[in-house]
């Protein structure tokens, strides 16, 4: 492993120039005086004459701001020695788009929603749509870092006095009580340590940011880190971001009295906190690509900060290698145009910010293999397998190859992963010549619609089985891992009802096409179904072949077809799927179901899935070994164009 940092080690600088310009004078602050700050600040650091009771406030102010503009005793990611080098190219057009606006206060809550005037005296708890998540978003202020790059961009000083005014303005009118809940959870707290710290680094040099701002930045600051010092959301991501907020202040600000020992709470948070929510397998707990992925730039940022600025070595070795296992999951799970497997609160999200996460994760560990997914194969050398098993969180991937084209099917069956996770344990989620063919469902929303988040939190609309269309529960088995040069073999269990168990067989053939063995396995009755759904499009169905398949006039297509058996119909359903938050659009959705009663022990059905260009495979199930009762061992034979192939399994 070969991580690349930086170390430098702090030292302070006792003396520094006390003069003030006409831009810099101190009018008395607005929210937590110079003299509050002054008792939060330890004198040993600052320049002596801030010390000294005959120096007034003007000049002790204009001397505070002078030495946090010249101090280089701390170090950030972002260098303000890169401001001129970054001209013109730093923002993007939507960067831009959304500064310009903040400028007039029209503001980014959520940004699935639009954006809204706040007024001209601003409303920071304004909720222009019934979803919590767009207020509480809104006072995370991502705008405010569009208006810093922006700011780089251009030169132009409009967006640092906007900033300034707007920032002073939300401290005064969020102090942390009952009344502004909506601004200070402690997940907004967290996120602000950190964007805060990047916003000084942005704004600090600017005429507009003047004694005053300081004050009321830094006593903000403090204030919030003695905040995140009281919260500590255990085993969530939550955690993550307040321990990374607490940091980032504690770091970046070594001034403050209370520094060290909020830096250190922090650190031994996320060394805690990485055993905790990380699984053996490198999968983060909840389970869902987006918040695993957030996870690794939580854990690893402070780190970062962290080898900046000299204390390195307050982490374990064994930390960074955990942060290492945690990029893998991506490379193993994700689609190969790298796409996101959107299971849980999940959205498939943007190839480019994958290849980019790959890039960096390359560099810091000296990874050929992510190296060559950041490149689009241009570089580096593929991974050393197609197939992946991640038993403890339930994940399995088999794939064909590592080119965008390639067919890759990933499943799940886990622990149940909280509130970002879905009953859904069997679902999967299918790709094939640089479509997603079967999406899982996604999330839609979290707060807002509240009906609309439990449809998709239904195991009914996953790709599993179901009984009598009830919610399944948590109890995952991995019965079978065997992956294999022309066969890759899975089964996975899931005790999903009282007296009734689901098993799933995957064989992936010749790595062209999937069969699936869907058992449902105990005395339960009633009725048994299992859900297929596709991607939006037109469905082809076939009642008398027991068939369906997507009808893309271009590109491939996938055909799902059940063995024929007593009493089992094909049934279509309400199908809808989410790729991005507040919006979903209709998919076609079928079932397979059967009537099942309390004397079958075990119903089954076996399905072809078969991901095509051009036209389908005549592929043909010519004979089961014991198609009703064989659990511990299976034969199958199959004929394609007359070639007859065996495939199956056998348990201990």
């Amino acid at each position: 492993m070969r991580v690349v940092v930086v170390v430098v080690f702090l030292f302070f600088i006792s003396q520094t120039a006390c003069t003030v310009n006409d831009n810099d004078r101190y009018s008395g602050g607005d929210n937590g005086s110079l003299h509050l700050l002054l008792g939060r600040l330890n004198d040993s650091c600052l320049p002596e004459k801030l010390r000294l009771d005959t120096v007034n406030d003007t000049l002790k102010a204009g001397a505070l701001l002078d030495y946090f503009r010249t101090r280089n005793n701390v170090r950030h990611p972002i260098n303000r020695e890169d401001r001129e080098a970054f001209k013109g190219n730093i923002a993007s057009k939507s960067d831009l788009e959304v500064a310009n606006d903040a400028l007039s206060h029209i503001f980014v809550g959520q940004p699935s929603y639009p954006r809204y005037f706040c007024g001209e005296d601003i409303n920071w708890g304004f909720r222009p749509v019934p979803d919590n998540e767009w207020v509480w978003q809104l006072n995370r202020m991502t705008f405010w870092n569009a208006m810093a790059r922006a700011y780089w961009h251009t030169g132009d000083e409009k967006y640092a006095k906007a900033w300034v005014d707007q920032m002073m303005d939300w401290v005064k009118k969020n102090p942390n009580d009952e009344s502004h809940e909506y601004a200070w959870r402690s997940i907004e707290a967290g996120i602000r340590g950190n964007r805060w710290v990047e916003l000084f680094q942005h704004f600090i040099d600017s005429p507009n940011f003047t004694p005053e701002a300081l004050v009321v930045f830094l006593n903000s600051l403090y204030d919030h880190a003695s905040y995140l010092m009281t919260k500590y959301s255990s085993s969530s991501n939550w955690a993550l971001m307040e321990a990374e907020g607490l940091a980032f202040i504690a770091i970046f600000f070594p001034e403050f009295n209370d520094s060290d020992k909020w830096r250190r709470e922090a650190i031994r948070r996320l060394i805690e906190e990485i055993d905790i929510q990380v699984y053996p397998d490198g999968h983060q707990r909840e389970l869902t690509m987006g918040y695993h992925i957030g996870s690794i730039s939580w854990f690893f940022r402070t780190y970062e900060l962290t080898a900046m600025n000299g204390f390195e070595n307050a982490f374990p070795k064994s930390y960074i290698e955990k942060v290492e296992k945690m990029c893998e999951v991506p490379m193993k799970l994700c689609f190969p145009n790298g796409t996101v497997v959107q299971f849980g609160d999940a959205w498939e999200g943007n190839p480019g910010q994958h290849n980019a996460l790959f890039r960096r994760w390359a560099d810091l560990f000296g990874r050929e293999d992510f190296l060559y997914l950041g490149t689009n194969g241009k570089e580096g050398r593929t991974p050393d397998s197609t197939s992946y098993a991640l038993p403890t969180s339930g994940f399995y991937s088999m794939r064909s190859g590592w080119t965008a084209s390639a067919i890759c099917m990933v499943l799940k069956c886990g622990p149940d992963g909280g509130w970002h996770s879905q009953p859904d344990n069997g679902t999967f989620s299918l790709y094939a010549g640089g479509r997603t063919l079967m999406p899982d469902a996604g999330c839609y929303i979290y707060s807002g619609d509240p009906e609309g988040r439990a449809w998709f939190r239904q195991t009914r609309v996953h790709q599993t089985l179901t009984l009598n269309g009830g919610n399944s529960d948590y109890n995952p088995r991995l019965l079978l891992w065997q992956p294999g040069d022309n066969l890759d073999v899975l089964i996975v269990e899931n005790a999903s009802y009282d007296n009734l168990t689901h098993r799933r067989t995957l064989f992936f053939v010749d790595k062209r096409y999937f069969l699936i063995v869907d058992d449902a396995i105990g005395n339960a009755e009633g009725e048994v179904a299992i859900h297929f759904q596709l991607a939006p499009g037109n469905a082809t169905v076939n009642h008398a072949e027991h068939s369906f398949s997507s009808s893309f006039t271009e590109g491939w297509n996938v055909l799902l077809q059940s063995q024929p058996q007593p009493g089992m119909q094909l049934e279509e359903e309400e199908g809808w799927v989410s790729f991005k938050y507040n919006a979903k659009e209709p998919r076609p959705a079928l079932r397979y179901v059967i009537n099942k009663t309390s004397n079958q022990p075990n119903s089954r059905f076996i399905t072809f899935v078969v991901p095509y260009e051009n036209a389908p495979p005549t592929i043909k199930l010519k004979s089961v070994s014991d198609f009703q009762l064989s659990l511990n061992e299976m034969e199958l034979e199959l004929e394609e164009n007359g070639e007859v192939k065996k495939i199956g399994f056998k348990i201990n």
